[in-house]
């Protein structure tokens, strides 16, 4: 599945969403650490080609580039131990390898613990979840971006 992910984000042009941003990253933390709980607005407005905010585009690139190959590398070293297992030192090695997968196997189950809570705030479950089941997700564009999408890209427009 991740590969799958991997491939469909270069082949169609989605791997913009992903590059990483400095710019209102700290409003956005500073909004997750405290405004949500003062009711603030969201500091970050969805474009049509920047749809993650800087805080979930390093997120995501660190989950698909780092944390995923990390979890599968780790897990096929451990899962082919056996192969060396008479090599000098490889029970080092295999509490390194055990370490180092039991780690990133926590890293995933707090970014996942974090997603369902992060699903309860703000708007209704089904506004978080509808757009990732679909594919769709509403986004409010400027006159810049409709005028474009609408000359140069018809077919991304609904």
């Amino acid at each position: 599945m991740w590969g799958l992910a991997i491939f469909w984000h270069l082949t169609t042009g989605t791997w913009r969403h992903y590059v990483p941003t400095t710019k209102g990253l700290w409003r956005v933390v500073r909004f997750y650490a405290f405004g949500i709980f003062k009711g603030e607005r969201h500091p970050y407005r969805k474009a049509y080609w920047r749809k993650h905010n800087p805080l979930q585009a390093l997120t995501y690139l660190a989950l698909k580039m780092i944390l995923f190959p990390v979890i599968w590398i780790s897990g096929i070293a451990y899962l082919l131990y056996f192969l060396g297992d008479d090599v000098i030192g490889s029970g080092t090695l295999l509490s390194s390898v055990a370490l180092i997968h039991t780690a990133a196997a926590f890293a995933v189950l707090v970014f996942i613990i974090v997603h369902i809570y992060l699903f309860t705030t703000g708007h209704s479950f089904t506004e978080h979840v509808k757009p990732m089941v679909t594919g769709f997700d509403e986004v409010e564009l400027n006159p810049e971006e409709e005028a474009y999408l609408e000359k140069d890209e018809p077919g991304h427009i609904r």
